[in-house]
C-alpha cells in the first residue's frame, strides 16, 4: 500500500508503532493485551484483520499470527470462522474472588464455609501445640508430609471411595495450590484443557498465567454432555478434562453417577487425563463415588479440606496414577508450594479423632437451615441444592449481570455475577452466584436475599415496560 495510506483509514485498533521493539510479536501481543486489560479495547469488538494490521504495521503477516495467538491463548481474544477476531467478552472481569479490604456489605459473593465453626477447632489446636514433638512442625519438613499426615490422607480419601496407596498421594496447601502443582508438572504452554461452559473462575486465572487455553464444553442440567464432549475430543487436540463434578462451582450441579459413568468412559476411549476437584464431595451422600474411582489410571483427584473443615488451614489431598508419580513429585519438590507441616497436622488430628466428621455433620445442618431460607424467600416450590454452600440464580431476560452486580453492591450486598465464571465467549444467559453460607447468621442472609429479590422484581418490571415501547 502507498505511504501514509492508513492515516485517515478506520481501524477498531491501531497500535503505536513508535512502542515496538523486538521481538515484534512480543510487542505486539503485549500492546494488545494493554488495550484490552485497560478498556480500550471494549468486549466483542471485531480486530482488524491480521493482513491489514500486517500492512499497518510494515511486518510479516505471521508476526500478527503469532502475536494473536499468544492473546488467544490468555483468554483475551477468540476467532470466529468466517467472521473474524474479536476481543473476549468476559476478560475485563475481576476473577480473583478474595478481598482482604474492610466491607460494609453483605458478603455474598465470596464463599465462606461457615466460619463460626471454626471455633470448634480450637481444642485440637492445642492438642497439637502440646504434642512432644510440635518444635518440629514449625521447621522445615518433607514436602511430602509425615507417615501421621499421609495416613490421615489415606484415611480421608477412604471416605470417598477411593483406596489409594500412600506413595500415590500428595499433600498441598489449599485446592488451588495442589490446581498449580497438577498444570505445571503435566501440561505446557498451549495446552487445551477441556471444562464447563462456567467454571472456578481461580481456576481460569491459573491457565491463563500458565498459558493454557480452556475450551467449553456444551452441558444441560445434568452437567458435561459426553457426546459434546466426545465430539471435541475427536475434533480438537485436548489434553486433559477439568470437572467439578460435586455441587459444581458457580452451577451447583452435581453429576448423577450415570453421568459421571459416560463421562469416564468418553475420558477413557480418548485416553485423556481428568482432573476431578472434587472439594463439595463430602456433602454427597455415600451412594456417589468420584469418577476417579472409575478410572483411576486416566485420574488426577483434589480432595480439599478448606470447604469441609477449616479454610484458614489451607490442606488438600491429592492422589495421581503411578506414571504420574515422577512429575507430581518432582513438581512439589521443584515449585516449593510447601504446605505448612503445622497446619497439616492439625487436620491430621481432625481426621484420626473424628473431630472432622462432627465438624461435617454441623456444616451439614448449617447448609440445609441456609438453604430453607433461601427457598423461603425466593417461593420457590421444590428445594434443589439442599446442602449447597451457594446457589446460582437466573436473572431475568435483558437484566445484565455486571451492571446486577454493581447495583447490589450500592444497596449494601455483595454478589458475583455470571461473567466471572464463565469460559470462552460462548453466549450465555445472565445468573449470579449468592453465596449463602457467608452471612453471619440467617437474619443477615435473609436481609440480603430480600434486597436482591427486590432489585429483580424491580428490574424486571422496568424491562417488562421497555419491552412495548416501539
Amino acid at each position: 500500500m502507498p505511504i501514509n495510506s492508513f492515516e485517515n483509514y478506520p481501524m477498531s485498533w491501531k497500535p503505536n508503532k513508535e512502542q515496538l521493539a523486538s521481538p515484534l510479536y512480543i510487542s505486539i501481543a503485549n500492546l494488545l493485551e494493554y488495550d484490552i486489560i485497560n478498556g480500550n479495547l471494549a468486549p466483542n469488538t471485531k480486530l482488524p484483520p491480521q493482513r491489514e494490521l500486517a500492512d499497518f504495521l510494515d511486518v510479516n503477516l505471521s508476526t500478527i499470527t503469532r502475536a494473536f495467538k499468544i492473546c488467544e491463548l490468555k483468554g483475551l481474544i477468540y476467532a470466529s470462522t468466517g467472521r473474524g477476531t474479536f476481543v473476549s467478552l468476559n476478560v475485563n472481569i475481576p476473577n480473583v474472588l478474595t478481598s482482604n479490604k474492610a466491607v460494609d456489605y453483605i458478603e455474598m459473593g465470596i464463599i465462606k464455609p461457615f466460619y463460626q465453626l471454626n471455633s470448634t477447632i480450637l481444642n485440637t489446636v492445642k492438642s497439637v501445640v502440646n504434642k512432644p514433638y510440635s518444635e518440629t512442625l514449625l521447621e522445615y519438613s518433607d514436602p511430602l508430609g509425615t507417615s501421621f499426615q499421609k495416613y490421615a490422607a489415606q484415611k480421608w480419601l477412604n471416605r470417598f471411595h477411593l483406596n489409594v496407596p500412600i506413595d500415590n498421594i500428595a499433600i498441598t496447601s489449599g485446592a488451588q495450590n495442589a490446581l498449580t502443582v497438577i498444570l505445571i508438572s503435566l501440561f505446557q504452554p498451549g495446552d487445551k484443557i477441556a471444562t464447563d461452559i462456567y467454571t472456578h473462575p481461580n481456576f481460569k486465572n491459573l491457565a491463563n498465567l500458565l498459558n493454557i487455553q480452556l475450551v467449553p464444553v456444551k452441558g444441560d442440567e445434568s452437567g458435561m454432555l459426553p457426546d459434546a464432549l466426545d465430539a471435541l475430543c475427536k475434533s480438537t487436540t485436548i489434553k486433559g478434562i477439568y470437572l467439578m463434578p460435586s455441587y459444581s462451582n458457580p452451577t451447583n450441579i452435581t453429576l448423577s453417577m450415570e453421568r459421571r459413568r459416560e463421562l469416564a468412559d468418553i475420558i477413557l476411549k480418548h485416553n485423556q487425563t481428568l482432573i476431578e476437584d472434587d472439594v463439595y464431595a463430602f456433602l454427597l451422600p455415600q451412594e456417589f463415588m468420584p469418577i476417579t474411582a472409575l478410572i483411576p489410571e486416566q485420574s488426577i483427584y483434589i480432595a480439599g479440606t478448606s470447604k469441609s473443615l477449616c479454610a484458614g488451614l489451607r490442606v488438600a489431598f491429592i492422589t495421581f496414577p503411578s506414571f504420574y508419580h515422577s512429575r507430581i513429585i518432582s513438581g512439589i519438590y521443584n515449585i516449593n508450594l510447601k504446605t505448612p507441616s503445622l497446619n497439616t497436622e492439625i487436620i491430621a488430628e481432625l481426621i484420626h479423632s473424628g473431630i472432622a466428621d462432627k465438624i461435617i455433620e454441623n456444616k451439614i445442618e448449617l447448609a440445609k437451615d441456609r438453604n430453607c431460607v433461601f427457598h423461603e424467600c425466593f417461593s420457590l416450590k421444590e428445594p434443589v441444592h439442599k446442602l449447597s454452600f451457594f446457589q446460582w440464580l437466573p436473572l431475568p431476560r435483558g437484566l445484565d449481570g455486571n451492571h446486577f452486580e454493581e447495583l447490589t453492591k450500592k444497596l449494601g450486598v455483595h454478589v458475583f455475577c455470571s461473567n466471572r465464571f464463565a469460559v470462552g465467549n460462548t453466549e450465555h444467559a445472565d445468573f449470579v452466584r449468592l453465596a449463602i453460607s457467608s452471612p453471619s447468621d440467617n437474619v443477615e442472609l435473609r436481609k440480603g436475599l430480600d434486597i436482591i429479590k427486590s432489585l429483580i422484581q424491580e428490574k424486571s418490571i422496568i424491562n417488562t415496560k421497555t419491552e412495548f415501547i416501539v
